[in-house]
């Protein structure tokens, strides 16, 4: 049985915003604008992903 991914990548900066979405940001692994990172389908992950929505993009 293979774990579900999500690929997650960073297409806003996150200069400017609130510290705890720059904080949720890099908890998802992100450092630069079109990095993509692929994490687990958890629902701490979806958490941080909708905090975060208008900085990344899901596929």
């Amino acid at each position: 049985m293979s774990k579900k991914t999500l690929k997650v990548t960073l297409v806003r900066s996150p200069n400017g915003t609130r510290g705890s979405h720059r904080a949720t940001v890099l908890g998802l692994g992100l450092k630069k604008i079109r990095q993509t990172r692929e994490l687990e389908d958890t629902p701490a992950v979806r958490g941080m992903i909708n905090k975060v929505s208008y900085l990344v993009r899901v596929e």
